[in-house]
């Protein structure tokens, strides 16, 4: 008698194919195996000195996904006599492990980044690293690049400094956890609420979060929803999808490591390192059209000022629209790119964080060029010849943008395939929704509960962007990601 159940769907499988077809090696070659054993069998080790300060004994605390396990930063801050917090963020480091020229750092620049699918990730270095031994993990002692900033009060900034260091997590936390407690919405997780010290810890952090959030919005930073849709497992089973939302605790480390990169980007201006940067809009025109379209008026010139308080001020008028204008922003904008800085070269800057001295620092246990910078600042400490020549970043910054681009792709290729199955066995319901895009491929339709797009294959006639509709869910195709819909 013939099954005519349907197969099971191997989503890591899955996962891996969109990963091949956008030019990622998720296999690790043999040859950094065995790099691993040495690793394992002969580890490095650090000592403190002159160059490296022993700074184990102060309050370290992470904050992450509730999941992730590749821990890059750790946080401390400290209120001075004078009024003013100097934050200290130490950035685990890599270099320390993974030699230059090595099989797992070939492995790692032909990569670039560690990929998220929803189901499973492929790190750009093995798990034995990245989520162990040069991760900043708790209750052990852990090699560091500290970047140190003094900030006043008012967010603005003082001194700065960069340094190796030993350092020690005492506290590993969850950005839902203390999101929820900064905010006042639930009680302090079990960690906080047993250290009063920890505690005034995290609010003198959030305070200086805050501060430097508003100055950066002051400055014209531009304030998008970036929120990520996310599976929700089950007995590793799909059952939902669900909006990832910022908080407190998100924006805490956001703004944190933005002012770290920024030193960092400073520190490095008279050697050539790499930028991160988001051009100027060449497409400011479409933006200006956009805010007419919402009876605002922008200037000629681009400004981001002025498309950030058009933002905040669409952001409390429609908040339903509010993730799609972002979206629609976003692409107009444009997207970012990693460029060479020689010295004396004119700052290219990032438009959407109205800053001028910008690169990628606090992640090397996922990022390639992050460890590249963490190279730039040793050879800088060390008063040594850079590691790279400007041929050298100017290929790294390449391929880092490229793979960047294509590591997307995968992770919105699967967000597609992850929707399609959490909803397909919901054919047949009633959803609300608002149309997103009618283009000359077909209309296309955002559900707001659970918050997925599809496209209306019925009933477009007539349609704008931004209308609201109620729409029926006709089919959805795994295994190409689809999800179809007709007006209700």
């Amino acid at each position: 008698m013939n099954d005519s159940r349907p197969s099971p769907i191997d989503l890591q499988a899955m996962a891996r194919q969109v990963m091949l077809a956008q030019g990622f090696e998720p296999n690790f070659p043999p040859a950094t195996q065995q790099q691993l054993v040495d690793i394992k069998t002969n580890p490095p080790q650090l000592a403190p000195s002159d160059k490296v300060r022993d700074l184990r004994g102060l309050l370290w605390s992470s904050i992450d996904n509730d999941t992730s396990k590749d821990l890059d930063q750790i946080e401390v801050a400290e209120q001075l006599p004078n009024g003013d917090i100097k934050v200290m963020i130490g950035i685990a480091d890599v270099d320390f492990f993974v030699s230059k020229d090595s099989p797992l750092d070939q492995h790692a620049e032909r990569e670039t980044t560690s990929v998220y699918t929803g189901v499973t990730v492929f790190p750009m270095l093995p798990n034995e690293l990245s989520t162990g031994a040069s991760s900043l993990l708790p209750d052990v002692d852990r090699p560091a690049v500290v970047t140190e900033f003094v900030i006043n009060p008012t967010g603005s900034p003082g001194s700065s400094n960069v340094y190796r260091a030993i350092v020690r997590n005492k506290a590993q936390l969850t950005y839902n956890a203390v999101g929820a407690w900064l905010e006042g919405a639930a009680p302090a997780p079990p960690k906080v609420a047993a250290s009063p010290d920890l505690q005034a810890q995290l609010r003198l952090q959030d305070q200086v979060a805050q501060a430097l959030k508003k100055l950066r919005y002051e400055h014209g930073a531009l304030d998008l929803d970036t929120s990520e849709v996310v599976p929700l497992l089950y007995n590793e089973e799909v059952v939902d999808v669900v909006k990832a939302t910022k908080n407190r605790a998100t924006d805490l480390i956001e703004d944190f490591m933005v002012a770290a990169n920024g030193v960092v980007a400073r520190m490095l201006e008279k050697v050539s390192s790499l930028r991160r940067i988001v051009r100027t809009p060449e497409h400011w025109d479409g933006i200006v059209r956009l805010a007419a379209a919402q009876g605002e008026k922008l200037p000629a010139a681009p400004d981001s000022k002025a498309l950030n308080d058009f933002l905040v001020e669409r952001k409390a008028a429609d908040p339903d629209h509010f993730a799609d204008l972002s979206l629609a922003v976003i692409k107009l904008v444009g997207p970012g790119e990693y460029i060479l800085e020689r010295p004396g070269d004119s700052p290219q800057g990032h438009f959407g964080l109205a800053v001028q001295d910008y690169t990628h620092s606090t992640a090397p246990n996922r990022r390639f060029a992050d460890i590249v910078t963490q190279r730039l600042i040793k050879a800088l400490l060390d008063e040594k010849p850079g590691p790279y020549s400007d041929n050298d970043l100017s290929a790294i910054a390449l391929n880092c943008t490229q793979k960047g681009d294509a590591a997307r792709k995968v992770e919105r290729e699967m967000s597609k395939r992850l929707s399609a199955l959490a909803m397909s066995h919901r054919v047949g319901e009633i959803f609300d929704a608002m149309v997103t895009g009618v283009t000359p491929k077909g209309t296309f339709v955002r559900v707001l509960q659970p918050h997925m797009e599809g496209l209306l294959t019925l009933g477009a006639q007539g349609l704008h962007v931004g209308d609201k509709i109620r729409v029926q869910l006709t089919r959805t195709d795994v295994q190409r990601g689809f999800i179809d819909f007709v007006r209700a």
